[in-house]
């Protein structure tokens, strides 16, 4: 799928990720709960389709950008 994702929201994804797996290699940390929470509102006051949302990750993944 090809859809046009702006480039900070790819950007606010992979330091999602980034985060949850630090905060999974270092359980109980505060001030990784508060930066996930943070960037989870981020993420979720974007109104994206299911679709939107799987491909927002895959690309985060990927570490494409503007694709």
């Amino acid at each position: 799928m090809n859809l046009s994702l702006p480039d900070d929201l790819v950007r606010t994804q992979r330091e999602w990720s980034a985060t949850y797996a630090q905060l999974a290699r270092q359980p109980g940390r505060t001030a990784l709960r508060r930066r996930l929470l943070a960037l989870s509102m981020a993420l979720a006051r974007h109104p994206l389709s299911p679709a939107e949302r799987a491909e927002l990750r895959q690309r985060a993944r990927s570490g494409g950008a503007g694709q």
